[in-house]
Order: C-alpha cells, then sequence, then structure tokens
C-alpha cells in the first residue's frame, strides 16, 4: 500500500510559458503522487495559475511535456483534460447564475434517456447523492445567484469530484468559506486522497497548507525553488522562499492614532433579505475598525448599505454631523466614500479593459482637458499607481486579464486611491493575495489610517482582523453582537459573538 502511495501520478518536466516578452514558467520540473495533497504556493504572478493552466489546456505550453499515469498527454482544452481525469475548480467561479445548481453541476454534459431528451429525474438523483455523500445540504433547484459564494465555491468543488478525476486541483478554494466549510472541506479532501486521488492545493493560508497537504512546492518569478514535505519545513522557510527575503512578522504594528467619532451609524435595517437588524456603531478618524462573522451574518450588507447600493428600511448615516443616507454609489463616492467589493471580476473590475481603463474609472472628471479626456493624465496616473501598489506587469497597456488575481487586486485598490477618499471600506481586500503582497497592503492600510482616512475592514481570517484592527465590530445574523478592542480580545471571544443570534 505504501509503496502504491509513493507512485508517480503526474509529472512535469522542462515546462515552459511565455506572454510576449514576459517569461512566466521556467523549465518547471514538478511531481505529484498518487493518494497525495500537493501544496502549490508562490507570490502573484509566479506561475501558479499559469502553470495550472497548461496542465488543464487552457493555455498551450511552449515547451515541456507532461506525463499522467505514465503516458505523456497534451490536452487542446479544459473538456479533453475533465474527459482524461483531470479537473480544476478557479478561484473566481465562472457559473450560470441563473440556472439552478443541477444545471450547473451537469453543464456540457446533460445526461438523455432513451427518447433522447434530459432526463432530469437522473440528474436530481446523482446530484442528490453526491452532495449527500459529500454531507452538503443544498438546495438543488434553486438559481445559483440566491447562494452566498461560500455555497457556490462548495458546488464547484462537489463537481469537479462528480468526473471521478485522478487530480483535483483546487485554486485558493477556502477564500470565501467559513470555518466550519473549512473544516468540511478538509475532510472532502482527506477522503478522496485515501481513495487514490492526488489534490494540487493552492493557497496562500499557509496554515492550511501544513494542515492538510503533504509536500508543498514554491514558485518564485516562474522558477520552481523548493519541493519538501511539509514535515521537513516550516513556515519561516516556505516565507523566505516565496518572497526571496524573510519577513519577521506577518505584520507591522499598528501604530495609527484614532481621533473623534467622524462615522456615525445609527439603528440601521435593511428592506430586503438578508436582513440588517437595528445596527448601530461609530468608527473615529484614522482609525481601522474590522468587522468579523461568519459568511451570511451581514456585513458585506452592512457595507453596501453605508455605501448605497443595498436599500435602508430604517436608519441613519451621518458623517462629520451631517445626513448621509446614500441611494447610490454614485452619491457615496462624491462625498468621500469608497469600496472595494469581495468578488473582484463580478463588480470590482472591467475585464475588457486595460490597466489604465481600471485605474482610472473612478475619477474620469480629474482626467479631462477641456472637455475631453487626456490620455497622458490617466496613463501618467496609472504608472504612478502601479509603482506605488508594485503591481507586477509589463505597462499601463497591459490587459487587466493577463494579471494574477492579486495583482488585479493591486489595481482595484489604486483605482481608488486615485479618489483619495476619506471613508475607505474594504471586503476581504486580500483574498487572493500572497504574503509578500498582503504585507505590503496591511502597511498601506495603516499608513492611510495614519493619514486620517478611516478604514472598515471585512475579513473572514481570524488572525488578519487581530492583526490590523484597532477595534472589531462582530455581526452575527444580521444583528452587531458586539464591539471588542482588538487588543483586548481573542479569536474565542469573537466566535462566541459570531454565533450569539444563530
Amino acid at each position: 500500500m505504501a509503496e502504491k502511495k509513493d507512485d508517480i501520478l503526474l509529472s512535469i518536466r522542462g515546462m515552459c510559458k511565455s506572454f510576449g516578452r514576459n517569461r512566466v514558467l521556467d523549465h518547471i520540473n514538478l511531481d505529484v503522487k498518487r493518494g497525495s495533497v500537493m501544496g502549490l504556493m508562490g507570490e502573484n504572478g509566479a506561475g501558479k495559475s499559469t502553470m495550472m493552466k497548461c496542465l488543464f489546456g487552457t493555455y498551450q505550453k511552449d515547451e515541456g511535456h507532461i506525463f499522467l499515469d505514465g503516458k505523456e498527454v497534451s490536452f487542446s482544452g479544459p473538456k479533453d483534460a475533465l474527459e482524461n481525469g483531470i479537473a480544476m475548480v478557479h478561484q473566481e467561479l465562472n457559473q450560470c447564475l441563473e440556472r439552478s445548481v443541477v444545471d450547473n453541476l451537469f453543464l456540457g454534459r446533460y445526461p438523455v434517456n432513451s427518447m433522447g431528451v434530459i432526463d432530469e429525474g437522473r440528474m436530481k438523483k446523482e446530484a442528490s447523492d453526491l452532495f449527500r455523500k459529500l454531507g452538503m445540504t443544498v438546495n438543488l433547484t434553486q438559481p445559483m445567484r440566491h447562494m452566498s459564494v461560500s455555497q457556490r465555491q462548495m458546488c464547484e468543488i462537489a463537481k469537479a469530484i462528480s468526473y471521478n478525476s485522478k487530480i483535483i486541483v483546487l485554486d485558493e478554494p477556502t477564500s470565501s468559506l467559513t470555518i466550519p466549510e473549512v473544516e468540511k472541506l478538509f475532510k472532502m479532501m482527506a477522503k478522496l486522497r485515501d481513495q487514490g486521488i492526488s489534490l494540487i492545493y493552492i493557497s496562500h493560508k499557509m496554515d492550511e497548507v501544513f494542515q492538510i497537504c503533504d509536500e508543498v512546492s514554491v514558485l518564485r518569478d516562474g522558477n520552481l525553488v523548493m519541493t519538501k514535505s511539509t514535515k521537513d519545513t516550516n513556515l519561516n522557510e516556505l516565507i523566505a522562499a516565496m518572497v526571496g527575503r524573510s519577513l519577521e512578522n506577518r505584520f507591522p504594528p499598528v501604530d495609527n492614532k484614532p481621533k473623534d467619532v467622524v462615522l456615525s451609524i445609527q439603528h440601521l435595517f435593511t428592506k430586503f433579505e438578508p436582513h440588517l437588524q437595528d445596527v448601530t456603531f461609530d468608527v473615529r478618524e484614522g482609525e481601522i475598525f474590522g468587522l468579523y462573522g461568519l459568511v451570511g451574518a451581514g456585513r458585506t450588507e452592512l457595507m453596501e448599505t453605508i455605501f448605497g447600493v443595498r436599500t435602508r428600511a430604517a436608519g441613519r448615516v451621518y458623517y462629520n454631523g451631517r445626513l448621509m443616507n446614500f441611494n447610490n454609489a454614485k452619491e457615496a463616492m462624491e462625498h468621500g466614500f469608497a469600496m472595494i467589493t469581495e468578488e473582484r471580476k463580478a463588480n470590482g473590475l472591467f475585464l475588457k479593459g486595460d490597466l489604465t481603463f481600471n485605474t482610472t474609472i473612478a475619477n474620469l472628471n480629474y482626467y479631462k482637458t477641456g472637455i475631453a479626456l487626456s490620455e497622458p493624465k490617466m496613463v501618467k496616473a496609472t504608472t504612478k499607481e502601479i509603482k506605488t501598489m508594485r503591481t507586477k506587469c509589463m505597462g499601463p497597456d497591459d490587459m487587466i486579464s493577463s494579471l494574477s488575481g492579486g495583482n488585479q487586486q493591486k489595481v482595484i485598490f489604486g483605482k481608488w486611491l486615485e479618489r483619495d477618499p476619506k471613508i475607505f471600506m474594504m471586503d476581504e481586500p486580500t483574498r487572493g493575495i500572497d504574503v509578500g503582497a498582503k504585507y505590503e497592503i496591511y502597511e498601506l492600510i495603516i499608513n492611510m489610517a495614519k493619514q486620517g482616512k478611516t478604514i472598515i475592514v471585512v475579513s473572514s481570517e481570524m488572525p488578519e482582523i487581530l492583526g490590523l484592527t484597532n477595534r472589531i465590530g462582530v455581526m452575527s445574523n444580521g444583528h452587531l453582537s458586539g464591539i471588542v478592542n482588538t487588543k483586548e480580545t481573542n479569536q474565542e471571544e469573537l466566535l462566541r459573538l459570531s454565533a450569539k443570534y444563530l
């Protein structure tokens, strides 16, 4: 049995990939054992997702060979890879949101009966059996758009499993999952590993890599710089391999000095589900105020209501003593509010635009010369934000879709910084960002607070919310269940408050 587990199921030899003059993968050699979990780590732009897309047939490699079960393969596209036993769950979900869970599960492979008609009964039975086996409770007939991001992510993982794959690639699968859902996912992964299925686990969450992975490989600047058993390495060695230097602390010192109350939320209720119930709190000038809670607790809904994109039923928002009950995002932006959304591809980026378009789109009036937009002004502003955010790209005219997820997030930050906001709300701002870039984002947030900007940040990562904020408001089922001083609280208290109204 041990010998079988040591079999090499997947072998990549000499893989190279370039985009124009930019070499993204440089002669990669990687082996994945049968019935194992291989962690794949690296900074944003290191080449992780590109390597997996070359494996999956989404991109065609420039050089190299791929061996699956000892046979050389070269897939023409994702469908070819799926039919040959390789599935991938992408970080950014691509689902038909208007269709049901069952439709999304069988998209492109609907079973038909003897009459040549789609067999809906078989679809529902197979879907029901699959979710039951995975320990998931899902309404099979509801449209995907009614589900939370975490529920949709679990459905996508179930879909990958349904292909009876030999290898499943998971790209940041826990980025939007609650702690119980992460535990459920890890149990699912362990079960699959015991069945001889291999998993490649791409993540920036190092604690999870040590918890679930047997081995870990690190990419840096397109080169494979380390492959080790997780038992034979540690956090500091991983960080050093990823960023090429040692990071003494995961968080910079939170040394901002909050002043007087500048934002006051009073008795806020929302009109439509999921409802907010009588939410009241104050935030001070120059403060980093965290919002914690389980997925679905109302954190995102609270920020959307303040920003004017969700309908209030009652309640008031005051900024510097003035009533600010915004009816839309434009009003909020005109009064110095900014918001980074959780799903950057759905509502944070224009994927068919370049960096210049995405950086300047929220501030177009500033770049006018007379009545016309000035392209030199726009390019100059974009170049400045690329430098400030240390975005990995060839230049301002790069298409935003060609950047890694973390670098796309940096562009979103740059877009809002161009407006010089006074109240900056951030929903999972470091989702899908590597440890080195996270540290840079943390420094940026703290420096903004020092300059007098007020920050409200939502995070599902407990270490992050405890390592970055001055105070934390905890949401539970649409209620604000408590506000705590970060230096005086702990994980147990946050979890207890997050369960208060369940």
